[in-house]
């Protein structure tokens, strides 16, 4: 019998590839590669958003089976991550008048976070909360516990998406008869994975520039304070190439061979020409002012989501990192149009990952996120094994309990970056209800007992009760 396997699987739903990892956490803090596994998504998933369900689905069991075969053991569940184009933020203050000199409770804080959760948006799901300051009467605190106040002001971030984006994701998992660990936004576990402590602190501006999108995550005092999702990416530069009368394929070639963030003019030969194929050639010229137009709209769409009150704040700089930061001289385009001179590209995790698989070992940014994810993970992903050298839907019991369970958590016990599961607010609403039926139950026997007494009271107080009391009176023998 092989030995016993305890690997976490994390699932990135791209726009241009669904990437299925699986792997060990060791003593030491650093993660094994066991497998991975990706899939073409460009006909099913546009900009982050799952547009066919069915198709996605097939993907998923498809990449399930996959690692399956390749790990040689059942996955019982998955993490998944949540990004695309339909999410964004927010800003929301909610305020509270205390009587005088009022010291503030942790409960007074936990009411205010509840009421912005409890925000309705049309058509839109509050999917992570990210708490900025505290407004305590006229003064700014993290930590607003402890204070004596007559005034609580709270400031939240709120992360949206469309719902029906949401509810599309989790139908593809449930078509897919794929059980969902957990679900992490993803900008936030690819955060946590290439960012460094002063970077959040001293502030800075992480870019993933993906496939159909480019995501801006905005950081200072180690507080997420935006985050944006611009419909333009790295693919918007091959159909730009491709316009020079080329297929998709051949200007994906050229993007990869010849491209450019910046050029300086003097470095431009004139002559200069680019091979499309043997009978083809285009001026280099042309080439390179096609590619840098959409760089820098890009690039300038990215500067308009640092919101101003930050933008001189950003000590740390911008962080890059996705298949798009690997054009050549990227960080001296986002220096040049963004007029901050800090530029860092983030090419890997800081998390130490031990792998013999090609992709991983480019360390070229592509899977950051999805390792974001497997780092973020902490629930044991194997099941029961598949024997490799018989039958493989023989399957040998596990020794011990492998899958761990854990209890259905309420809004206030996710940490920020984590996103309740379809099951969770299945539970969560199933617990409302029944909270609500109890409240109205208890209201129902206040109110009858409320009304009991009344009617109680009426009766002694009515006249045939004082009369009767009279004549009681007039017929008891006088001491």
């Amino acid at each position: 019998m092989a030995e016993i396997k305890e690997f976490i699987v994390a699932i990135e739903l791209g726009s241009s590839k669904v990437t299925g990892i699986a792997g060990q956490k060791r003593p030491d803090g650093s993660i094994s590669v066991l497998s991975l596994v990706r899939e073409d998504s460009s006909s099913f998933i546009r900009k982050g958003v799952v547009y066919n369900i069915d198709k996605t689905a097939q993907c998923l069991m498809l990449i399930i089976k996959k690692m399956e075969t390749q790990l040689h053991t059942r996955v019982t569940q998955v993490f998944v991550g949540v990004g695309g184009q339909s999410i964004r933020s927010v800003k929301n203050t909610l305020s509270k008048d205390l009587p005088a000199d009022t010291i503030i409770t942790q409960e007074m804080v936990v009411e205010l976070m509840d009421a912005n959760w409890g925000l309705d948006y049309p058509d839109q799901k509050i999917l992570d909360v990210a708490e900025q300051e505290y407004r305590v009467d006229t003064q700014l605190q993290m930590d607003p516990v402890g204070i004596r106040a007559n005034r609580l002001e709270g400031n939240f971030l709120n992360i949206l998406e469309r719902k029906a984006f949401f509810q599309n994701l989790n139908k593809c998992f449930e078509t897919a008869n794929i059980k969902v660990a957990d679900m992490y936004l993803a900008p936030l576990a690819l955060a946590n994975a290439v960012l460094t402590e002063v970077e959040k602190r001293s502030g800075c501006a992480l870019v993933d520039i993906g496939a159909d999108t480019t995501t801006v995550s905005v950081f200072w005092k180690n507080v997420l304070r935006h985050l944006a999702v611009i419909p333009l990416g790295s693919n918007n530069v091959t159909k730009d190439i491709a316009s020079l009368q080329m297929e998709d394929s051949d200007a994906e070639k050229m993007k990869l061979k010849y491209a450019s963030a910046y050029t300086d003019n003097n470095d431009i030969d004139p002559d200069l020409k680019y091979s499309i194929d043997p009978d083809r050639q285009v001026e280099s010229r042309r080439f390179i002012e096609i590619v840098e137009a959409r760089v820098e709209e890009i690039i300038e769409n990215v500067r308009y989501q640092i919101p101003a009150e930050y933008y001189d704040k950003l000590l740390g700089g911008i962080i890059l990192t996705g298949g798009g930061s690997n054009m050549a001289n990227m960080e001296k385009a986002f220096a040049k149009y963004t007029h901050i001179d800090k530029v860092r590209t983030a090419k890997f995790v800081t998390t130490t990952i031990n792998s013999s698989i090609d992709q991983i070992n480019a360390k070229n940014g592509m899977l950051n996120t999805v390792l974001g994810l497997l780092i973020k993970g902490d629930i044991n992903c194997a099941g029961k094994f598949i024997d490799p050298n018989g039958n493989l839907f023989e399957e040998q019991e596990p020794q011990g309990q492998l899958v761990q369970e854990r209890r259905p958590r309420q809004i206030g016990d996710l940490e920020t970056g984590t996103i309740r599961t379809a099951r969770e607010e299945e539970l969560a609403a199933e617990e409302a209800r029944r909270k609500k039926e109890e409240e109205e139950r208890i209201r129902r026997e206040v109110e009858e007992a409320e009304a009991a007494e009344k009617r109680r009271l009426k009766k002694e107080n009515s006249v045939w009760s004082k009369t009767k009391k009279w004549l009681v009176g007039l017929a008891s023998p006088e001491e």
